[in-house]
């Protein structure tokens, strides 16, 4: 399939302000060529590495025009550079045979380390999972919760500001957040809820096993009644409808939760409802010729995943404006 304008070519050459939003805001020069070896993964980053497809196009790319977008990282004490953005770009050199890459270096503190690589991930990733999301928003809570809000730094310029001295309510760095992505400030809550949920269940979210509101419902029940959950939906090969995940979430909320409660909801026999059928010749005129009736499928679905969030970011704006 052709690709749509709109789509980001990952190995086009990416400027600073395609990679962090704001301008370049002390050029340093040329980028320095510095030996993969030396590189060290950014810790605790919570974006996945490319699938194999992914990586062989960009290995493709370095080994015909080499690395374009020189990578940001940052120096350690032992001499070494932690990789701020950049991993999958070290890792197609790593394939490719080369052993140097071009790389800006910054000397930030950890915490505005977290911020520029949560931000650079943000943009440059066409595609992330909902746990991907879920542990980067909440990485660059905590990291602006720690440094205060302070518009005296020079910092302030680059990264929107820092939180004033004791820091703000999360709702309120939330806010922050939601106005450097496509989220609403509740959206962003609702992603970081999901960092409750036990890790098979995050597991589940990864697998879109369980969908995305549902498992925001169940993130308020504690971890044994999650687990339990999880079991049930191992066991029946089901997961919880938004509705069976409020109706726990309910119960949980006024402390008349317990297994068998949990089994009775979760094996309800869910209603049918009624089936859409698309004939193929009715929609094939909105894809390139040759598309599958699967590929058809994917590209509908990641259409009405982007109007689910579109539409969910337009309630809660109009939400946060009747307050």
């Amino acid at each position: 399939m052709e690709e749509t304008e709109s789509k980001k070519d990952r190995f086009k050459p990416l400027t600073y302000e395609d990679m962090y939003g704001v301008e370049e805001p002390e050029p340093d020069g040329r980028p320095l060529e510095l030996d993969i070896d030396m590189l060290l993964p950014f810790p605790n980053q919570p974006f996945h590495s490319y699938t194999e497809e992914e990586m062989d196009k960009m290995v493709e790319s370095i080994k015909e025009n080499g690395v374009i977008s020189p990578i940001v990282v940052r120096p350690k004490d032992d001499g070494t550079y932690e990789i701020i953005s950049g991993h999958n770009r070290v890792e197609a050199c790593r394939q490719a045979g080369i052993m140097k890459i071009p790389s800006f270096i910054r000397e930030v503190d950890d915490d505005t380390a977290v911020i520029l690589m949560v931000d650079s991930n943000l943009r440059q990733r066409e595609e992330l999972s909902d746990m991907e999301k879920a542990r980067a928003y909440e990485l660059k809570m905590d990291a602006l919760r720690r440094q205060g809000y302070r518009s005296d730094l020079a910092t302030s310029r680059q990264l929107g500001g820092k939180l004033q001295e004791g820091g703000k309510s999360k709702s309120e760095t939330a806010s922050i957040i939601g106005s450097k992505s496509d989220d609403s400030a509740r959206q962003v809550q609702r992603y970081i809820r999901l960092n409750r949920l036990i890790p098979a269940l995050q597991t589940a979210v990864d697998e879109k096993r369980i969908s995305f509101n549902p498992a925001v419902e169940i993130s308020y029940l504690d971890p044994a009644d999650q687990a339990i959950v999880q079991e049930v939906m191992e066991r029946e090969e089901t997961a919880p409808s938004l509705s069976q995940a409020q109706k726990l979430k309910k119960m949980a909320a006024e402390k008349k939760i317990n297994d068998k409660r949990i089994v009775d909801v979760l094996t309800v026999q869910k209603p049918m409802y009624e089936t859409i059928t698309f004939r193929f010749n009715t929609i094939e005129k909105f894809f390139p010729a040759g598309t599958t009736g699967k590929q058809m499928e994917q590209k509908i679905y990641e259409w009405m995943e982007r109007y689910r969030q579109q539409w969910q970011a337009r309630e809660d704006r109009t939400q946060e404006q009747e307050r």
